[in-house]
């Protein structure tokens, strides 16, 4: 039935929230999006856009702006660091043509256009400080002194969720001992629609193309004892980074000499939250799920959440038994993904040059004998379609 009437405050302007203000608005629910920003912004970077991603988007009225905004991903390579001599090419077309390159700054315009006109309503310097719950609704706190009262809260607020302390309280984040370098650079040329992944001990260096082949995006992750800052936008030193992927060949070192802007990030390891709803609140994204950017999953998993969450409100007339629900189903399968990226962080970075030499002999034989077979690990990822499990009712047209 749709959510005509229903009133939901959503906690954050990021992919998670405008994805899903424009969900629940488009099956009727009156939405207003708290964002702490003076402006819905995002500073330049890269990320890819799965087809499990891609089906939600397109569930929301999104995918004809998605493929004039994005690059159609061909392949995934992998490459020893040393010359760029392949290991592994993963086919993207096995797992559906719906897989994007897409710049974040992008795809976040592209939500709040449609949350706008959709109707839901954006507040901005909404500097959220406290919460607190009082006879069935969520009593928000802003710097600013004053009190909002909801009767359904969603926090799409990100790592330091006011919503997640108030459902789990404090989790401290454990170092992963990985720093991550982020660029922009302009492309020289053509651009394949390939994602490049180096492996080199310690460390390894991802890029493609983003805006029509125009920019590269860089991503370039690295081993270090110690950090203390979890930003992500902490200034960088190109020529810091150029040192650190020294001796990495094939295309990485022209890529890296046209580097001018940097930022760099700590990669911290939060588990997954053991409670997403108490009450009338719940969290979805990063506020639930922080993952490591080792398998891509970050946005899709986000956009998936947005989907069954605004499905399940619709679905159940009870709203704790939708966030039950909504929990049920989207928590084990977070699990997985946030493990799996786990794993691939340690499987780049191989160290042990005996060890890493035949790792990258099985995978040159495994993909030489049964090309498609490598793809087809992630079938599970890419080919679940929540917008197919949870069909859109909309709300009748006024």
């Amino acid at each position: 039935m749709p959510l005509t009437g229903r009133k939901v405050t959503v906690l954050g302007a990021g992919i998670a929230g405008l994805a899903l203000a424009v969900a629940l608005a488009r099956r009727g629910a009156e939405v207003a999006v708290l964002e702490q920003s003076e402006a819905i912004r995002e500073v330049g970077a890269g990320l890819q856009i799965s087809p499990n991603g891609a089906t939600v988007l397109k569930g929301l009225g999104l995918g004809a702006t998605l493929a004039d905004i994005g690059i159609r991903a061909r392949e995934v390579v992998l490459r020893d660091f040393r010359r760029g001599a392949e290991v592994l090419r993963l086919d993207l077309s096995a797992a559906g043509s719906d897989y994007y390159f897409i710049h974040r700054a992008d795809l976040i315009e592209m939500l709040a256009q449609a949350a706008r006109e959709a109707g839901v309503r954006i507040r901005l310097l909404q500097q959220i400080t406290g919460l607190a719950f009082d006879d069935g609704k969520a009593i928000l706190s802003t710097a600013q002194g004053a009190e909002i009262a909801t009767g359904l809260l969603i926090g799409a607020d990100g790592l330091r969720s006011v919503v997640r302390t108030a459902l789990n309280g404090d989790a401290a984040p454990a170092f992963t001992g990985q720093v991550a370098w982020r660029a922009l650079v302009p492309a020289t040329g053509p651009v394949r629609p390939v994602a490049n992944v180096h492996m080199g001990p310690g460390r390894h260096l991802v890029h493609y193309p983003l805006r029509g082949g125009m920019l590269i995006n860089i991503v370039a992750v690295e081993e270090r004892a110690d950090w203390v800052d979890e930003g992500w936008n902490r200034p960088g030193d190109p020529d810091e980074m150029r040192a650190v992927f020294r001796g990495f060949g094939a295309e990485v070192p022209d890529l890296l000499a046209r580097v001018e802007e940097v930022n760099l990030w700590g990669l911290f390891r939060h588990p997954v939250a053991e409670h997403w709803h108490r009450g009338p609140a719940a969290i979805l994204g990063d506020a639930a799920h922080p993952t490591l950017p080792f398998l891509a999953q970050g946005a899709n998993m986000a956009l998936e959440d947005a989907w069954v969450l605004a499905a399940a409100l619709q679905e159940h007339s009870d709203p704790s038994a939708a966030l039950a629900a909504y929990q049920a189903e989207r928590r084990p399968r977070t699990l997985r993904i946030v493990e799996m990226a786990n794993r691939n962080a340690r499987n780049y970075h191989l160290r042990f040059p005996p060890l890493r030499m035949a790792a990258h002999a099985v995978m040159r034989v495994g993909g030489a004998l049964a090309p498609g077979v490598a793809i087809k690990r992630f079938d599970w990822l890419y080919d679940h379609d929540v917008a197919a499990r949870h069909p859109l009712t909309a709300a009748p047209m006024p």
